[in-house]
């Protein structure tokens, strides 16, 4: 029997699709198209907000479930609030307390989304888990691979590279080919007024961007103090408002006056509450270590050359990668790098295929 367009051996109707539905345009795209090609589908939506982290108007469950009964499909819940908090909001919100850029959206999609969701699908029986995200899952001999989208301007894949291996095999992404404005499109000719939703700006438990608020919320006993900003000679130039109201390279909102010409943030020195700044130059990065590494490849080697990208906003770059003992790696940057910071993702791409990652220790 041939496969069927998700690389099953069954004819669509025979292939169970969890659709995990947020309420947005890009997932209720994805579960007209697969509605469309007469897959056996239902949606899965996660409760995921509460206090103090449920910015009004954020929950999108009911705007779910109207596209699952407009498109005639079974739509289900799961309640993951306690879990959404402990392995993406406090992780969150401690890491700025340890002096970190952290990465909630990798964190979210390896641990909730395509983690405790798609063990929540297995057991309703889905073969298939697809999402809303812009990237592309090609099946092959070695299993699924995940792949960069072909809309770069969109391409969402650098916060899949941690998905453990087990789920990716699971994972459809359909939109993968999709400008924003073709889904808004197939989101209209279905007939469903949730077309003109905004997309979502922000983080999703962080109201207007308002993270050092949400910190102060989380962590009662914390006390946002003043401290020091000095240069790499130890020399005192500017008071900071507090170190979670920083992150490396940072230019703007520094406030140190006089003719000293542009500074960065070079270091959050959290043990002595202070903000080491510097010249470009000094920004530079050469090499980082990273762990927690996730592979999604097949053999691992003990040294390879690959890109890499290290913020999702950044252009990926040329790396030699050794592994190290304990699950981390050495990566020697070939080209230059500004801003490597403590706690954000590396991504590692061979070509368009995302091999894993992990996350910058140093």
């Amino acid at each position: 029997m041939t496969k069927n367009s998700l690389g099953l051996e069954k004819s669509p109707a025979q292939t169970t699709v969890c659709v995990a539905m947020s309420g947005g345009v890009d997932s209720s795209a994805a579960a007209v198209l697969l509605k469309q090609q007469g897959y056996n589908v239902f949606g899965l939506t996660m409760d995921l907000l509460q206090t103090p982290y449920c910015p009004e108007g954020k929950s999108s469950i009911q705007d779910a479930a109207t596209v699952a009964a407009q498109i005639g499909i079974e739509h289900r819940f799961i309640n993951l609030k306690n879990e959404f908090a402990d392995n993406v909001v406090n992780y969150f919100t401690s890491s700025y307390l340890q002096g970190l850029t952290p990465s909630p959206c990798i964190m979210c999609n390896r641990h909730i989304k395509l983690g405790m969701l798609a063990d929540k699908a297995r057991e309703l029986g889905a073969d298939i888990l697809v999402t809303g995200h812009y990237a592309r899952t090609e099946t092959t001999e070695n299993g699924v691979e995940l792949h960069r989208s072909n809309n770069l301007k969109k391409d969402q894949s650098y916060f899949l590279f941690d998905v453990e291996k087990r789920n990716l095999q699971m994972l459809r992404c359909p939109l993968a080919d999709f400008s924003k404005d073709e889904t808004r499109q197939i989101v209209k000719e279905a007939g469903l007024e949730i077309y003109q939703k905004a997309d979502s700006q922000d983080i999703c438990f962080v109201a207007e961007g308002k993270y050092a608020e949400l910190i102060k919320k989380m962590h009662s006993d914390f006390q946002d103090s003043p401290g020091d900003i000095v240069t790499t000679d130890g020399k005192i130039i500017g008071c900071h408002k507090g170190l979670i109201h920083y992150t490396v390279g940072q230019r703007r909102g520094l406030g140190i006056g006089g003719n000293i010409g542009i500074l960065y943030v070079l270091k959050l020195d959290t043990e002595h509450n202070r903000l080491i700044v510097g010249g470009i130059d000094e920004l530079k990065a050469k090499t980082v270590i990273i762990d927690q590494i996730n592979w999604l490849g097949e053999n691992i080697p003990h040294e390879f050359e690959i890109n890499v990208k290290l913020r999702s906003r950044q252009s990926e770059i040329p790396a030699h990668i050794r592994f190290l003992e304990n699950d981390e790696a050495e990566v020697t940057l070939l080209n230059d790098f500004y801003g490597a910071a403590p706690g954000q993702g590396c991504c590692f791409y061979q070509g368009t295929r995302v091999l894993g990652g992990g996350f910058i220790r140093k």
